[in-house]
């Protein structure tokens, strides 16, 4: 196994792996469709591997997809549009490039005479809802998002589904019930089962990594609907307050990019987790809002968060990463402290030019107009 085609491979995550698999001595071929809305200026980015080799297109483009398929022994499809909040108004953008996207390279997979061995599929955090809790009575459970009519109480803590009592937030294993509740989050469900199903039914090992909230250097910190720490750290940079949604309290799993690159290597070359979704995070637990006092206090800037005591309806409360089947199954070991990796991606930003131009406040009017906020 070789040559690896990375869909996706110009952005942030299929960047990084890119270098990584070239590094290895493996031959790589990237398409990507150089999205304005990460790739602001259209052109190729400046950390553009020069070993790798370059396809601008669209994974929805057979004619330009089939090839390049046919040409490989490994498949990492990371092609997608990206962000919860503007699924929810750009239905049938999200639906047509992630699905129907992937449902291309599958149906090239089965009815054209290939030679892959391996397909990496990236899934996301979002196809689980919540994460997993535990009740006092009824053990581990399942919530549902929150109400709106709770969210609007500045009621923000979970319930047991069953008796109603305050549960406690546990590490979500992948075995966790799943609960799509925002149409990224549908369409994300949609790629891995599809991966997932057609790897096992025509013998093609497949994975599904779970991305928690992963971060570091090339992250778009001028698209508003980024990671919450990328949107974060371009606030900060323009001297703006980070916006906190709800209470600050929500816990979440962040996970450097260098971690979670190794995690994606260990996918390609060993078998263990083959036919899988996987979680791909860090195994520690932080508030947001410690995470936006991080980055303050990292860059040497005294500009406090606004916590809002407002919530958004598509919003989950806590979701942290059981990593135990990544471990067990890859040997994988994460290994970038959060001061580390936090550090690195503030050193990285502030030295690149014009990387970080602020459109939060665009972005969270749309939200407004579209009436995706709670107020009180």
């Amino acid at each position: 196994m070789r040559t690896i085609l990375v869909t996706g491979g110009a952005g942030y995550i299929g960047s990084h792996l890119v270098d990584a698999l070239v590094a290895r001595a493996y031959r790589v071929t990237v398409l990507d469709n150089l999205e304005p809305q990460v790739h602001r200026s259209g052109a190729w980015p400046s950390y553009a591997n020069p070993r790798a080799a370059y396809v601008r297109g669209d994974v929805r483009d057979r004619s330009v997809l089939e090839p390049l398929v046919l040409a490989a022994d490994a498949v990492v499809h990371f092609a997608a549009a990206v962000s919860v909040g503007q699924s929810m108004y750009q239905i049938d953008r999200y639906v047509d490039v992630n699905t129907r996207g992937t449902a291309l390279l599958l149906d090239i997979l089965v009815n054209a005479k290939h030679r892959v061995q391996k397909v990496l599929v990236a899934s996301s955090i979002g196809v689980y809802g919540e994460g997993a809790y535990r009740c006092e009575a009824h053990g581990v459970v399942a919530p549902p998002i929150r109400p709106e009519a709770q969210l609007a109480a500045r009621d923000w803590e979970q319930r047991c589904p069953v008796c109603r009592a305050g549960v406690v937030s546990i590490a979500t294993p992948e075995d966790k019930p799943l609960y799509r509740d925002n149409i990224y989050s549908m369409t994300k469900y949609h790629q891995e089962e599809m991966v997932l199903l057609i790897g096992k039914t025509y013998g093609i090992p497949a994975v599904a990594p779970r991305f928690f909230n992963v971060y570091g250097p090339r992250q778009s910190l001028s698209n508003p609907y980024a990671g919450v720490a990328a949107i974060w750290l371009s606030r900060l940079l323009n001297g703006r307050q980070p916006v906190v949604f709800e209470d600050g309290g929500q816990l979440r799993d962040f996970v450097s990019i260098h971690d979670a690159v190794d995690c994606l290597v260990l996918m390609l070359e060993k078998s263990g987790a083959d036919f899988l979704p996987v979680n791909v995070g860090s195994g520690e637990t932080v508030t947001i809002l410690e995470i936006a006092r991080l980055l303050n206090r990292l860059l040497g800037t005294d500009i406090e968060p606004l916590v809002t005591q407002t919530g958004r309806r598509f919003d989950i409360r806590h979701n942290t990463a059981d990593i135990s089947r990544a471990v067990a199954t890859l040997g994988f070991r994460p290994k970038v402290s959060l001061e580390k990796g936090f550090a690195e991606l503030i050193e990285w930003a502030r030295t690149t030019p014009d990387v970080a131009v602020d459109f939060f406040d665009r972005a969270l009017d749309e939200l407004s107009e579209k009436g995706l906020l709670v107020r009180s």
